[in-house]
């Protein structure tokens, strides 16, 4: 058999395979299955950016995914708070495991994204720098109807599908915030590189005090763009 005859066959049995998954005739872990809906409480794999993205037109899948996450919020209807910057599919975060200095706006995925990026980055790495979980995340917000600094392309915050994370504070009372430590060698600093690193897994894109002066302050996440970990 020629090359060219082996590859339409691999490929047509690649084919099948999937649409036998897709319609239910071949059983393999949910996790493993890019088309059952995304539980929050599992580690992250390779299939887990798939699963978030079904999620930006899915307002039911959405609902879903955020039912197996220890998450608080509201859902909200599809509006446009200002002129030009419509949000859909969205929801208030009220709270997650921890607290927040303020409930935000925030798409679907951004949210999903938010809850895995809790359980499985930021809340592992404070037990792995200080032995002790984070209690409450602050943030300068979600929503900002702008266009990105120094460009006619609207920011990811138009459309609420971005935060800006800023601080955190331990269990037993101990303040992080980015802009006083992320600089150093300390516990803290070490921390906030564990977050930062947590948070590039955990979202399309996240920018911190390293990719520019803007940034000094918070990490940037969002999730739009085709990936950015800077």
């Amino acid at each position: 058999m020629s090359l060219g005859r082996l590859f339409l066959v691999l490929l047509l049995l690649a084919a099948g395979f999937v649409l036998a998954v897709r319609e239910g005739h071949v059983d393999i872990p949910p996790r493993w299955n890019p088309w059952t809906p995304l539980d929050l409480r599992e580690s992250p794999n390779l299939l887990t950016s798939f699963k978030l993205r079904r999620l930006q037109q899915d307002r039911g899948l959405c609902e879903q995914a955020l039912a197996s996450a220890e998450l608080r919020y509201k859902a909200v209807p599809d509006s446009t708070p200002q002129p030009g910057c419509p949000v859909q599919n969205a929801v208030r975060v009220q709270q997650g495991e921890v607290r927040f200095n303020g409930a935000f706006l925030a798409t679907c995925p951004l949210a999903a994204a938010y809850a895995l990026f809790e359980r499985h980055g930021l809340q592992p790495a404070a037990q792995a720098v200080f032995g002790q979980p984070v209690v409450q995340v602050e943030h300068f917000g979600s929503f900002a109807c702008r266009n990105i600094a120094r460009s006619n392309r609207r920011s990811q915050h138009a459309s609420a599908n971005a935060l800006d994370l800023a601080g955190f504070r331990l269990a037993d009372g101990t303040r992080i915030t980015v802009a006083r430590d992320w600089q150093g060698e300390g516990d803290k600093a070490r921390f906030l590189r564990q977050v930062h690193d947590a948070a590039c897994k955990a979202f399309r894109v996240t920018l911190g005090p390293e990719y520019n002066a803007a940034h000094h302050d918070h990490l940037h996440v969002d999730m739009g763009g085709f990936g950015l970990c800077r």
